[in-house]
Order: structure tokens, then C-alpha cells, then sequence
């Protein structure tokens, strides 16, 4: 095995034994393919599961997409109308398979890439994967997907509990927790949801345990969709976007502080840049104000059967829902090329590369208010401009 720091890719071989390999077939690896296939350059997706759109198929069933289908297309083909202006998740899945079918994309399922390293003869990169297999690419992109690896705090206590827990990425719908007492972990889009689907098919009782208190927009307002307001908005000074989102705020929602979600002290944007995408509200604010969802303090640790809380609190629910997020999971594939910050999280982004790593590149690995779909199938389109030329 070649160590990246003795040998450096000296250029982009493209040979037909050499394609350039796309390593996930999800949006991102899907839609880098496709924008490569219409430069001319081959390129070869390298999928783990058995399917692609494996990570949508485990989303929970209500799920639909909080952007548009106008602006969440991938390129080369636009989602059919008749799905509607918010796209369930049944039919993002079955966009993705025509999606691949469409442009006739070459891939291979079940191939699990473990580790990237420079190719010995410096020309592209060795990739390893399952079974021994061993590929060289002339260039690699890499689109494992931003909710990769389902990510649990370790909280105190949690390795003795014996109630019943679960992470989100593991909820289907509501009909196994009807009549019982659920405590949502986290108030993210993913967590607000789950709670309004628990309270909308029979919970008897729905907590919603919040460290931060997130910032929530209507995902529609008189026709005109959260999306747009963040495309126009992406490039503006992330003060001036702060200081005009306060008003907006009291225009658009109402105050939960009674209710025990106050307003969040700090700005939208800066949110944001943090990597905290504002809830879209689909519910959460009814089920808040009437009561269905009730906010309590964030989960500390656990004792003797109870989740203790931050205020000092303690609760029994029968079950706890852990809607925590997740991890890129890029450590062991590429953590040893120099393109990951403290956190797992890639420094490059799009037709941007590494010195430490030339024809490496990345799609789908930013949320930004402009909406996830739409900025990969942009970065998809520059990956394949960066690397035809």
C-alpha cells in the first residue's frame, strides 16, 4: 500500500481501463456521473448496497422534500410533474432510478470502498474495495452522502439503559409507537418531523427534548417557497441576512417561548454557516402551540430506567427517539489525504481540489440554505467542466 504522503497523483490518465470512479450512488454520485457521460469522460459509480438511493429507502415514510422539485432536478433530467410541488420520498427513489437508467449510467452495486490511496505509479488512485478488489481511476469523486453514518451522543448512563431507543435513521412511521410515550431527541427538521408524525397517528404522549433552540420558517409563504428566499440570500453578508431575518421571524411565526420554544438568541444566517439549517415548519408549530408537542430541556443522561434532562428534571418515556444526526464517515476512506477538517467534514467542495490530493474531488457534502439537491447537481455540473478540460 502506497502512502499518500510518499506519492502524489502526477495528472488524470484517461484510459479506458482508467475511468474516473464515483464512489456512492446517491444524488451526488448519480449526478456526477451523469454531468461526466455528457463531457464525454467515462465514469464507473461503485455503490455498497445492492440498490442505489439506498439512504432514501431508509428515510421515514412521510417524508417529502422541503425544496422544490422545480430547483431539486438533477442535471439532464427535471422531476416529473406529477410529482407534485414537494416531492415524497417513494418518488425521489424512483427519480433516482430513472435518473440512472435515463443517461445510462455505468454502475456497480455491493462494492464497498474501504480506502483511497495514490496509485503506485502515480497516475490516479488505487481504491480498495470489498472482496479484495483493488481499481484504479484516473480521477475519484466521492459522494458517499451526507447522512452517512447515524451519529448517538454518548451519554452518561446510556450503555445500561434498557428502555427502548432508537436513532432516527432506524423510524419508519408512527403506527409501532401508537399509545405510547415518546421522547423525540433533537429539533432538527428530521426531529420536528417525527414528532408531528407521532402525534398525528396516536402517541399518547410526544416530548421533544431541545439543547438549541432552531430557528423555524414556513416552507411556503403566499406561494413563494423557503428555497428561493435562500438562494437570493446565499451570497449576502451573513450580518445584513441576521438583522433582516429577526423581523421576518415575528412577521412569519408565532412566539412558542410560552410553550417552551423561545425565539433563538442567536441570528438565522450565522445558524447557518454553523451547519444548523432552519426547521421548516410542516406541523410543528400547531402541535407546539396546542400542546400535542411538548419542548422539554435536552437530554444529559440516563439512570435507573429515566432520562435525566438538562433543567434537572427527570422523565420515563417508553420510548426514546434519538434524531442526533450524522457523520460523514470519511475518516477510514480518505482521512489520510489531508482533505478533512477536525470534524470529518471535507475542505473541498465541487471543482475545488487538494494539493495533498489532485483529482480528488467531493459532491453532496455541504446543506446549504439554497437547497442540498440543487447545489449538487451545480457541483456535479463543475466536477465534470474541471475534469474534461
Amino acid at each position: 500500500m502506497t502512502d499518500a504522503s510518499q506519492t502524489q497523483p502526477s495528472g488524470i490518465d484517461r484510459t479506458e481501463d482508467r475511468p474516473v470512479y464515483v464512489v456512492g450512488g446517491g444524488p451526488g454520485g448519480l449526478a456526477t456521473a451523469a454531468a461526466l457521460r455528457a463531457k464525454g469522460v467515462r465514469a464507473v459509480v461503485l455503490e455498497k448496497s445492492e440498490q442505489i438511493g439506498a439512504s432514501w429507502r431508509r428515510h421515514y415514510d412521510r417524508l417529502h422534500l422541503h425544496t422544490t422539485r422545480k430547483l431539486s432536478g438533477l442535471p439532464g433530467l427535471p422531476m416529473p410533474r406529477r410529482f407534485g410541488r414537494w416531492v415524497s420520498r417513494d418518488n425521489v427513489v424512483k427519480y433516482l432510478e430513472k435518473y440512472a437508467e435515463f443517461h445510462e449510467l455505468e454502475i456497480i452495486t455491493g462494492v464497498e470502498i474501504s480506502r483511497i490511496d495514490p496509485a503506485p505509479d502515480g497516475r490516479g488512485w488505487l481504491l480498495h474495495g470489498s472482496g479484495g478488489r483493488e481499481l484504479t481511476g484516473s480521477a475519484v469523486v466521492i459522494a458517499t452522502g451526507y447522512n452517512h453514518t447515524p451519529r448517538l451522543p454518548d451519554w452518561p448512563g446510556l450503555a445500561s439503559y434498557e428502555g427502548e431507543l432508537l436513532h432516527a435513521s432506524d423510524y419508519r412511521n408512527a403506527k409501532p409507537y401508537a399509545g405510547r410515550d415518546v421522547l423525540v431527541v433533537g429539533v432538527g427538521n428530521t426531529g420536528a418531523e417525527i414528532a408531528v408524525d407521532l402525534v398525528e397517528d396516536g402517541a399518547s404522549r410526544v416530548r421533544l427534548a431541545v439543547r438549541t433552540a432552531p430557528h423555524i420558517v414556513r416552507r411556503s409563504t403566499a406561494g413563494w417557497p423557503a428555497q428561493r428566499t435562500g438562494i437570493l440570500i446565499r451570497r449576502l453578508p451573513v450580518a445584513f441576512v441576521d438583522r433582516l431575518a429577526r423581523p421576518m421571524a415575528k412577521l412569519s411565526t408565532p412566539d412558542l417561548s410560552a410553550h417552551g420554544l423561545p425565539r433563538p438568541d442567536t441570528g438565522l444566517y450565522s445558524r447557518v454557516r454553523e451547519g444548523a439549517i432552519p426547521v421548516q415548519d410542516v406541523g410543528l408549530i400547531d402541535a407546539v402551540r396546542t400542546g400535542s408537542v411538548e419542548p422539554v430541556a435536552a437530554v444529559e443522561s440516563f439512570e435507573d430506567g429515566k432520562v435525566l434532562l438538562a433543567d434537572g428534571t427527570s422523565i420515563a418515556p417508553d420510548v426514546v427517539i434519538a434524531a442526533t444526526g450524522y457523520s460523514r464517515g470519511l475518516d477510514s476512506l480518505v482521512g489520510h489525504l489531508g482533505i478533512l477538517d477536525a470534524d470529518g467534514r471535507p475542505t473541498i467542495e465541487g471543482a475545488k481540489t487538494s494539493p495533498s490530493a489532485p483529482g480528488l474531488y467531493v459532491n453532496g457534502y455541504v446543506n446549504p440554505i439554497s437547497g442540498m439537491l440543487r447545489e449538487i447537481a451545480r457541483d456535479a455540473e463543475r466536477i465534470a467542466r474541471a475534469l474534461s478540460r
